[in-house]
């Protein structure tokens, strides 16, 4: 396994975390998954044995079940080592203060994530989503009050706008708080919107890019094919989502080019996937998860998996979004004066 340092920090995280968003089942997660925890436990298991050393979670995943499946999972096996990520901002309640980045709800839920999971310090605390009711200032206080209060070790965002993160971390620099060490995003083959402005940001800003959804949901993982039923048991069989599919088309020739690339190799689309993003720029870590043990093991595997400069051409070429202003008109005028974080994303649009 690979161990790659979580952006302006001296953690380092494997480039493959396992997410539990599938342990416990509850409410509108029954559709991702329903892990309960003798099989939870084996999961974790099997990454430990891989050498992933990051777990991440959420107080939302299954109303607060999968930080407590995970709370009793990691009994006694944090001292090897192993990191620990969750989130909030998501209604944990019916009160209206039950929901957003606003200190009172940060510090409750902070605290309530502690004692479901067991410990006494969560290694990376991540704000879930924007609140744009909350003032930014407020946010930045209270995540800095649970760092300096030896509840929290590092803070990240997750599904933040380029303008909400710069604005975040202006205003942590400002007053002397704890700034972001890293986002997680969405970012596959079949949806790299992230390369407009959050990859750039990420690698202008050092900040570490942990990746949700990897394979789309299951969309990548060979097991959805042009011209077929949506096969039973997947979550978009039982109605889920996520991610949205704008191009059919378009998802179906990325599709048939991972397929091609995984038949070629002997491996499953699902690591072909995850293989060209842990290559990608900016990338830290991919959160992997799953409903049983063998597709657990199957995405660790593209720990392995290195793609040769013309497989990822060919998965560049198939998937390659459109040029927005203003990227359209940097690329014709601004070639001249581009930097690193600029040519993350306009390199290719580059070439003659």
């Amino acid at each position: 396994m690979e161990y790659r340092q979580l952006g302006n920090s001296g953690l380092k995280v494997s480039a493959i975390a396992l997410g539990t968003m599938t342990i416990g089942g509850a409410g509108g997660f029954s559709k991702v998954g329903n892990v309960g925890l003798a099989d939870a436990r084996r999961m974790v298991d099997v990454a430990i044995e891989a050498g992933v050393n990051l777990i991440d979670t959420a107080n939302v995943y299954s109303a607060g079940g999968s930080e407590e499946v995970i709370g009793e999972v990691l009994a006694g096996k944090r001292k090897g080592g192993m990191l620990l990520a969750t989130k909030a901002r998501f209604p944990m309640g019916e009160g209206p203060n039950d929901r957003g980045l606003s200190r009172w709800h940060l510090i409750r839920e902070c605290e309530a994530s502690l004692k479901r999971l067991q410990t006494d310090v969560i290694d990376l605390y991540q704000v879930h989503q924007w609140d744009g009711l909350t003032p930014l200032d407020e946010t930045m206080e209270a995540l800095d009050s649970l760092v300096r209060h030896g509840k929290v070790r590092y803070v990240g965002c997750s599904n933040y706008s380029g303008w909400h993160i710069m604005k975040a971390m202006e205003i942590a620099r400002r007053d002397g708080r704890i700034p972001f060490v890293s986002q997680q995003i969405h970012y596959t083959l079949q949806a790299r919107e992230a390369e407009y402005e959050l990859i750039p940001i990420a690698i202008d800003q050092k900040l570490g890019v942990l990746v949700w959804s990897p394979i789309a949901g299951g969309l990548l993982s060979g097991k959805h094919r042009r011209n077929q039923k949506t096969p039973e048991g997947t979550r978009q069989f039982a109605g889920w989502r996520e991610p949205p599919i704008r191009d059919e088309g378009k998802l179906w020739d990325i599709v048939d080019a991972l397929v091609a690339i995984a038949d070629e190799r002997g491996v499953s689309g699902a690591q072909i996937a995850l293989a060209w993003l842990l290559g990608r720029p900016g990338v830290t870590s991919v959160i992997i998860g799953g409903r049983t043990e063998a597709q657990i093991k199957d995405n660790l595997g593209a720990a392995a998996v290195k793609l040769t400069p013309d497989e990822r051409a060919r998965l560049d070429k198939v998937s390659q979004p459109p040029l927005l202003y203003p990227y359209w008109h940097q690329a014709w005028t601004a070639k001249d004066r581009l930097g690193a974080a600029d040519l993350a994303f306009l390199a290719p649009y580059l070439e003659g």
